[in-house]
């Protein structure tokens, strides 16, 4: 199938990352100018946490393609790198709602303006199947925070040409089992998750916004994410 994204350009924070980077090979593959952003690597420099450097890192993007189709917003901390005896831990369950709720904030701030002038937009965020399942309060709240604020921007952006969803992981691995046990989601690789990221990037998912997609499989057990 033809995404119909050739001559579309997408930026993807935190594209050099393990998903991220599937994502960016995968839009490349169908025809799109895709730049990564990071914070010290990538096509972009630029520090999600602050204000002034995604703004600069928006009009570097512009001021280079005149124009931006495609946000996507993979950048977050690693689960296996936070320590689990923190999970609970307020302040660390603040720097990991900034490090990926806030990161997509930001960033989406920063190019709705352009996307609303342009009349057409895709926003990505990728947050994760343990949303709304207990046992990480940490992992809980920042995945459920991003989902919530993409929500809120997609009822706000209705009709206008903007569409804001989020893809939600369970495990990701690159040889992802086919089993689902119960209590659990399914699990998938970066290049699965890419592939659900490149369709809702382009301009045939225009009639799908404030969706919160769970790729792999749901959580088994689970009715709604």
């Amino acid at each position: 199938m033809d995404l119909a994204l050739n001559g579309h350009v997408a930026l993807v924070v935190g594209g050099t990352g393990y998903i991220g980077s599937a994502v960016v090979e995968r839009l490349r593959a169908e025809g799109a100018t895709v730049l990564s952003a990071g914070r010290s690597s990538g096509d972009v420099v630029m520090d999600a946490a602050d204000d002034g450097s995604v703004a600069s890192a928006i009009a570097g993007v512009l001021a280079e393609h005149g124009r931006l189709d495609a946000l996507v917003v993979t950048a977050a901390p690693a689960a296996q790198t936070l320590d689990p005896a923190l999970s609970a831990d307020p302040a660390d369950v603040l720097a990991a709602v900034d490090g990926k709720a806030m990161t997509f904030l930001r960033a989406a701030n920063a190019v709705l303006p352009l996307m609303r002038e342009a009349g057409y937009g895709r926003i990505i965020g990728v947050a994760g199947q343990n949303a709304l399942v207990t046992g990480d309060v940490r992992g809980s709240i920042r995945n459920a925070a991003l989902i919530i604020a993409a929500e809120n921007l997609a009822d706000a952006c209705a009709g206008t040409g903007v569409t804001v969803n989020v893809v939600n992981p369970g495990r990701v691995t690159d040889e992802p089992s086919a089993d689902v046990q119960p209590g659990r989601g399914g699990e998938s690789s970066p290049a699965q998750i890419a592939d659900l990221i490149a369709f809702l990037a382009s301009p045939l998912a225009a009639a799908v916004s404030g969706e919160s997609i769970a790729v792999g499989h749901r959580v088994r057990g689970v009715t709604h994410l």
